[in-house]
Order: structure tokens, then sequence, then C-alpha cells
């Protein structure tokens, strides 16, 4: 058993992708991408990466870490031999697609890379069918990787590169044993590469068991306070609920996640905002897969405004431009916090979290500042009017379409219908999502109605779909 021999480095200045070893083609692409300037966990952990070494990288949804081993992992790839030469493990099939999209756009340069994503919450044989036509590259859920292991779907033995990707929340969601598993029939020759948000105990027996003398990088979980105005409220408890629609209507955020500590208290707040007519939804682990996608596609595509989340079930999301985070419940995890409001502000947007905490939870703020280096800013409840008597819904309203990719559904045939069969304005559809089986279209809420009944008696790409509001 290797033990971790932690090498601390401190943030990282940006630095320029020229500066690393890849290939001409490699960084040709990256300038295509507009990767220009290393992120501070890039730069921490790439150089390392590309000399082989097994790292151990402390780093947030949104940090860059994508490319970070999708970078690392590539360099090791030959293209020429048609078989299973890297590995990432993910939490959830969301997280999977985006980080699969990543690495196909970060292999653009290399012919005929093929990344195969595998997850559970969709049948098996369609994965195992693609897996048979061979794949260099597999992104998946600890779970569906286990499963077609044990079914003699993969074949790990050309392995180089095993990935595990916020392997904080894999354990939290119970997947000690499948990860343990699927590391051990991995060759013992290999590159493991750890990305995790936070560094709990079982982390530290993860890396002891499964990578050779890691390098640990960290990058300080830290947001410029320009950029994220943070604002804090003693709460009572009995206040707490409706403190979150006085601040929904105070600021009126366009989106905004709020977190909650439960699953219960998710249910509750959603059942107050919505008895006061604001548009939420609730995100938390035991959403069947199918509402946890009508979840997420309606929030991305601003047809609800308040995403009511847990920290597990909020993980892996990459939401743009969200306008505002609310902290119902202060985490006890001063680094949780971090990460929480660090999604809002991203980018070159400004963003704004709000905080609530009660006198009992005054222990868990103290730990907040002294993370973050500063006092937190208070402000009394009575502040907060509403800024408008308006009801808080938004501008969109999603329709969901019977068919997807195995039809053959193509984002541009549905606004081809929506605007040259119906008459409809481009201005009144909003964000198109196409999965396997399902195709979901944001449109104007004046028109979701009219334009269900113009889809079901209509056709998308000379063919009858079946269309519903969610």
């Amino acid at each position: 058993m290797n033990e971790t021999t932690k090498n601390s480095t401190p943030l990282a200045d940006a630095a320029s992708f020229t500066h690393l070893q890849l290939g001409t083609a490699m960084q040709a692409n990256l300038q295509q991408l507009g990767y220009t300037q290393m992120t501070p966990i890039q730069a921490a952990s790439l150089p390392l990466a590309l000399q082989g070494k097994d790292v151990i990288a402390q780093a947030s949804t949104g940090s860059g870490k994508t490319a970070a081993f999708g970078l690392a992992l590539l360099a090791r790839l030959n293209p020429r031999w048609f078989a299973v030469q890297a590995l990432v493990l993910c939490p959830t099939r969301e997280l999977a697609d985006q980080v699969a999209t990543e690495i196909r756009r970060l292999a653009r340069s290399e012919e005929n890379i093929k990344v195969v994503t595998v997850y559970g919450g969709v049948p098996a044989r369609n994965q195992i069918a693609s897996l048979e036509n061979g794949a260099h590259i597999i992104v998946g859920t600890p779970g569906r990787v286990m499963d077609l292991l044990e079914r003699g779907a993969i074949d790990l033995a050309a392995l180089n590169t095993l990935v595990l990707d916020e392997a904080d929340r894999m354990l939290d969601m119970g997947f000690h044993d499948d990860i343990t598993k699927v590391a051990s029939q991995c060759p013992a020759e290999r590159q493991t590469l750890l990305f995790s948000a936070t560094y709990p105990d079982g982390i530290v027996e993860l890396a002891a068991r499964f990578m050779r003398q890691p390098q640990t990088v960290k990058v300080a979980a830290q947001h410029s306070a320009h950029k994220i105005a943070q604002r804090w409220y003693e709460v009572k408890e009995s206040e707490r609920l409706h403190a979150v629609s006085q601040l929904l209507l105070h600021f009126r955020p366009d989106s905004c996640i709020a977190f909650c500590n439960t699953k219960q208290q998710c249910r509750d707040l959603v059942a107050v905002l919505q008895a006061q007519g604001i548009s939420a939804l609730a995100l938390f682990g035991e959403l069947e897969q199918r509402e946890r996608d009508e979840v997420l596609v309606q929030f991305a595509n601003r047809s609800c405004s308040v995403l009511v989340a847990t920290d597990v079930a909020a993980r892996g999301l990459d939401i743009a431009n969200l306008e505002a985070v609310i902290n119902v419940d202060t985490t006890p995890d001063a680094e949780v916090h971090i990460h929480r409001i660090g999604r809002t502000g991203r980018g070159d947007a400004e963003g704004l979290a709000l905080s609530l905490a009660s006198m009992d939870e005054m222990g868990s703020v103290g730990r907040i500042e002294e993370l973050q280096g500063r006092e937190s800013e208070w402000h009394p409840l009575t502040d907060l009017k509403p800024a408008s008597n308006a009801p808080m819904v938004p501008a969109m309203r999603t329709i969901q379409i019977s068919g997807g990719r195995k039809e053959k559904i193509r984002a541009g045939d549905v606004l081809g219908a929506m605007t040259r069969d119906f008459g409809y304005a481009k201005e009144q559809i909003g964000k198109i999502s196409v999965n396997d089986f399902s195709t979901y279209v944001a449109v104007a809420r004046d028109i979701a109605s009219q334009a269900v009944s113009k889809l079901n008696s209509g056709r998308v790409k000379g063919k009858s779909v079946k269309a519903r509001l969610l």
C-alpha cells in the first residue's frame, strides 16, 4: 500500500497552454477553442499529470478540471490502437455527458477518437452495442461500469489512465465498493488522477489503496469579493422559509439555486414558494432519472426560476448565467459553502450570494469567515421589500416532444417546424435540447399551449410526434 506524499502546490499564476508539452495539432485545437490561459487547477495539476504522475487535485465544478484530466489522458492515448485506454468515473449521468462532450472537443485534433458514455437509468443494450464496435475512452458511472465489466462488455486490459471525477460525491452516493472493484480490474501499471471538491477520510483511503505516490495539488477555493456580492441575514427557524420568499421577491433573479441541507427542507421550501406563485422545482437524490432530467432541462432553459437542491444532487451541474445562490441552511462545511456560491459570478458575470443563518449556525458562519479571510456582511430582513407586484414566473415554458437522437431528430428540425411550418418568430423559441428518446423546446409562455396543439397535429422532420407541456 503506497502512502500519499503531499506536494502542496500554492495557487498557481495563470500560465499559457503553450508552455505544456502538447503536440502541434493539440495546441492549434486549444487556440481554436479559446483555451489560452490555464485556470489555477490546470496550472497546478497538468504539468504533473503530463509527466505521468498520479495526482490528487482538490477542485470544484467550473474550475476547469475536465480539461486538466482530459488533456492528460489524451496525451497518453494511441488513436491507432482501438482499445479502451482511458476510463473516467463520474457520480451522475449529467456529469458523464458533460465530461464526454468536453473530451470530444479536446480530441478534435486527433482522428477518430471514440468516446462512449455508460450510465444507469437507460437500457444497457444500446451501450453494449456501442462498446462492441470499440472505444478509446469510456466515461461512466461506477455502478453501470461495474455491471458492464461483469457482463464482459468492457475490457480494461489496455487501460493506461483511470480518472475519478468528483470522487467525494461518488463516496457520498455509496459507490465505494463499485470504485474498488473497478480499480482492481485495471492494470497495475497505470496513471490514476483523482479530482475532488472536498477531502474527506474516504478520499485518503482510496488514494492509499489505488494510487502510486500521488502528488496532491490544492487550489484555494476563493471568490473575488467584487464579482460575487455576499449578503447574510439572521433568521429564527420559524421564519427561514418565508425569508427565502422575501429574498426572491426583493432581488427577483431570473435564475437562482436555493441550497438546503436536507431533502425534506427542499420539499417544504418548494411547497412554500409554489403556494406564493413563485416558479420552483426540487432536485434531490431520490428522484427518478426521468424526473431529474425534466427538472434540469426546465431550469437550464429558463422555464423555472428557482431550483431548490441539496448539495449532493446539485454537484456536477454547470448552469450558465446563474444570477443568484441562496443558502437556505448554512452548511457546517465551509468549503461546501465556497463551492455553493461559486456557481454564480462565472466568467465575466457578477453574482449574488444570499445566506440565511440562525443563532445555532453561527459556529458554521465563523468557519466560513475564517476560510474566506473576511467578516460576513449582515443585513436586516426588514430591508427586504417586494420589488414588484408582478408574479415571479419565467418567460418560457418547456414542451417535451417524443423522439430524439435515436429518431435522428436534431434541434434544427424542431426550430424549422416551429418557425417555417407553424409561423412562430425565432424570438419566441428558446433553448432546444435533444436527448436519446426525447426533445425539449422552450417557448414563450403565451404561445405554449397553442404550440403543443400545433406540434400534435403537425409534423417534425416529416413525422408525426406527440408533445406535452412539462
